[in-house]
């Protein structure tokens, strides 16, 4: 039987378990500096002076860079800037503050007690300027924005005439705030020279990008530079990008001739490493009294940064998720003295999955037509916007198994009338769909003479189980146990892998693990064959087979070699192969995505008005599912995020002065186990080939798309209060 799709335990956790696994702040470097930020008071302006003579004089401080006395950099720091690996950032090569939070100096000492002390001694003197935080009010001003390939405005048909031959209506506004990556393992770094090489620990999602962004800002080769993230506790977008923090430590080390580590605080996720924007999304709906699509419109604005632009693309699912022949779509970009907002899982899909579906179940409510029927009616065969077909779609499959595992025939279409021991009881259901994404990678396969099997490549576990899922693909393809094979991630020196974002590095890595498994598999075959003292001597490569770490003839299997046999009459020198996966030349014949049905059951204080999540039933079409157990861990972690942002998660910026008010943990809520019920995953499990040789799309981001619609659209059908504006608070609920 295939090990792919196996629940295999993750093999690195008892790594974690056991607190062996090293994440970037945690590694030992010898005579290491700590450094902290010191970061703007105010959201607009310019540093009139700096006194740091105080701070100076604190026992054990080294150094403090400020815009006074930090290395200048080529073309002020700003050529890394290409997303995703690196933003515009600040490196104190200008005395301007566009930003409430934004680096303007940086402290390095023997401690990082003495650093933070010598850091409430310094004395900014700024000259303020008015600041743009008012995101209503500066939307007249705003901009259209792109994101990668995608239009800022796209559209089919006629809208206008959509709409008149519409017979039912929906036109409202939809809202999300400013949300605040806030993983486990907060960004952190130790930058490390060695003449003119620089050696990087960081907390990253992407080691090459931080390789080239870091190349490029501060003007010297790629090959000087050495990327290492063995382990990331949790990204979710924010560690795709090289942040100002890493060029600094990386500044600060040069200048004192030593090695300085970064490790940001909590309060510093909140505005220097980005967040996802805030959305104002204003949706259109027409339809027939079958329900039948005639006109959609989607106009989304998002805030950005003064600094630089960041899209939310709350649209793009809009263009491709029903079938309908009027369409028109927009983005725009509302500048702001905030910090540069960036990727935040399932970017767009997320933010625009809980407006369009909301404005779907208002729909049907409109239409007096269950939810799901109205999906159904309205279900596209093909890509609607590009005409093409998908790689696979199973969507149907995952109404039908989602519905019955949930028992949704049994709901009551009626808003309030379903009640439980004095609760109001809501089931809402919701479309959850991402992009297969897929780019080039590279890997590595060797054999040794000690009988296991190194599979490498220089991509990145974000906790989402890649160690595990190479094993599983390398094992299938060889023939071996999974024990018998480590994996080695994590390393620029590594053969080059793609960014852990975007849903992407199962279906980019792991077919290249299976170019590399497959070669190096041949090679052992060759050299048995080769070999005058193995019993399979003078056999044609396909005339033999591969298993269990012994190279046999199909006709005899009884008659084996070992392939450390093999390599210990070649020398005991190691076998390897290295293999290269791109996406297909005829991908462009397909439009590919991933797709999933959400159903969700709420219960609702009429008196307190507070909201709790009783289940929630998530089906999703995703190809072929790697591996179940760190799978199942994928999804249910998306849908927690789902229902975070329906209910939970907000920052909120003060209006005067540009801060994020809540930038902790006590008070930037988040559930926590008492907030999450039981939640049902499960997967069509249908492979698409057409998409990559195993079949498999990514599933990281999915399960968040959906999740808050659906939760939102039970809270509605609980109460009979329509909430457009997320989080969906006990005081809106009670207003």
């Amino acid at each position: 039987m295939s090990v792919i799709g196996a629940p295999i335990t993750r093999v690195d956790g008892k790594l974690k378990v056991t607190g062996e696994a090293k994440y970037s702040a945690e590694f030992q470097v010898p005579n290491v500096a700590q450094a902290v930020m010191v970061r703007s008071t105010i959201p607009n302006g310019k540093i009139v002076s700096m006194d740091t003579a105080r701070a100076q004089r604190v026992a054990g401080v080294i150094a403090i860079l400020t815009p006074s006395n930090a290395p200048k950099l080529p073309q002020g720091g700003k050529a890394g800037i290409h997303p995703p690996a690196g933003r515009n950032l600040s490196l104190l090569q200008d005395d301007e503050v566009h930003y409430n939070g934004q680096p303007i100096a940086l402290v390095v000492a023997e401690s990082l007690h003495a650093a933070l002390y010598a850091k409430s001694l310094i004395a900014v003197r700024y000259q303020p300027a008015p600041p743009k935080l008012d995101f209503m009010a500066e939307m007249d001003a705003s901009h259209p924005g792109h994101h990668g390939k995608d239009p800022a405005d796209e559209g089919r048909g006629d809208v206008e005439a959509g709409l008149a031959q519409a017979e039912v209506k929906v036109d409202e506004i939809y809202a999300t705030p400013i949300q605040t990556h806030n993983p486990m393992e907060p960004h952190a770094t130790i930058a490390k020279w060695d003449g003119d090489h620089l050696t990087l620990y960081d907390a990253t999602q992407y080691v090459s990008g931080v390789k080239s962004s870091m190349a490029k800002t501060l003007g010297i080769p790629d090959d000087n530079i050495r990327v290492i993230c063995p382990f990331v506790g949790g990204g979710f977008g924010c560690k795709g990008s090289m942040w100002s923090h890493v060029v600094l430590a990386a500044m600060a080390a040069k200048q004192i001739n030593r090695p300085v580590k970064i490790a940001l605080e909590r309060p510093q996720m909140f505005g220097p490493v980005g967040a996802r924007p805030q959305t104002y999304q204003h949706i259109v709906l027409g339809a027939t009294r079958d329900g039948k699509l005639t006109s959609v419109r989607h106009d989304v604005h998002c805030h950005t940064s003064v600094m630089e632009d960041f899209l939310e693309p709350s649209a793009v699912q809009t263009r491709m998720l029903y079938a309908c022949p009027n369409l028109t779509t927009s983005h725009r970009l509302v500048p702001l003295n905030l910090g540069v907002p960036t990727f935040q899982r399932a970017p767009g899909e997320a933010t625009g999955t809980f407006a369009l579906e909301s404005a779907m179940d208002e729909l049907a409510y409109k239409l007096n037509m269950d939810p799901l029927q109205l999906r159904l009616v309205n279900y596209a065969e093909e890509d609607p916007q590009s005409k093409k077909p998908f790689t696979g779609k199973h969507l149907r499959e995952c109404y039908s198994r989602g519905a019955e595992k949930f028992g949704w025939s049994k709901r009551n279409h009626e808003p309030r009338s379903m009640q439980e021991n004095g609760q109001l009881i809501g089931w809402g259901m919701a479309t959850a769909t991402y992009p297969g994404n897929r780019m080039a990678a590279s890997a590595l396969v060797r054999f040794l003479p000690n009988g296991r099997v190194l599979v490498a490549s220089g991509t990145q576990d974000l906790g989402t189980g890649t160690y595990t899922i190479m094993s599983q693909v390398a094992a299938d393809t060889l023939g071996i146990s999974t024990d018998l094979i480590d994996v080695k991630l994590g390393d620029t020196t590594l053969p080059k892998a793609p960014v852990s974002g975007g849903s992407m590095s199962a279906a980019s890595v792991t077919p290249a693990v299976k170019v590399a498994a497959t070669q190096a598999r041949l090679k052992i075959l060759t050299m048995a064959a080769g070999d005058s003292q193995s019993p399979v001597h003078g056999a044609t490569p396909e005339e033999l087979d591969f298993k269990d770490g012994k190279v046999f003839r199909k006709a005899s299997p009884d008659k084996s070699v070992s392939f450390t046999e093999i390599l210990a009459r070649q020398g005991n020198k190691p076998v390897e192969a290295t293999g290269d996966a791109q996406p297909e030349q005829d991908a462009e014949r397909f439009s590919a995505h991933s797709f999933g049905a959400v159903f969700a059951e709420v219960s609702v204080d009429p008196q307190l008005g507070t909201v709790r999540v009783r289940r929630v039933v998530g089906v999703y079409d995703v190809g072929k599912l790697l591996n179940k157990k760190t799978g199942a861990s994928q999804f249910i972690g998306g849908i927690v995020w789902g229902i975070s942002l329906a209910l939970f998660e907000e920052a909120h910026v003060d209006p005067h002065t540009g801060r994020i008010a809540n930038a902790n943990l006590s008070e930037y809520h988040v559930p926590v186990n008492a907030d999450i019920p039981d939640i049902d995953v499960s997967v069509i499990d249908i492979p698409d080939m057409n998409f990559n040789p195993l079949g498999a799309r990514g599933i990281g981001e999915i399960g968040i798309t959906g999740a808050g619609g659906a939760v939102a659209n039970a809270v509605y059908h609980a109460t009979g209060k329509r909430i457009r504006e997320a989080p969906i608070t006990a005081d809106k609920l009670l207003a």
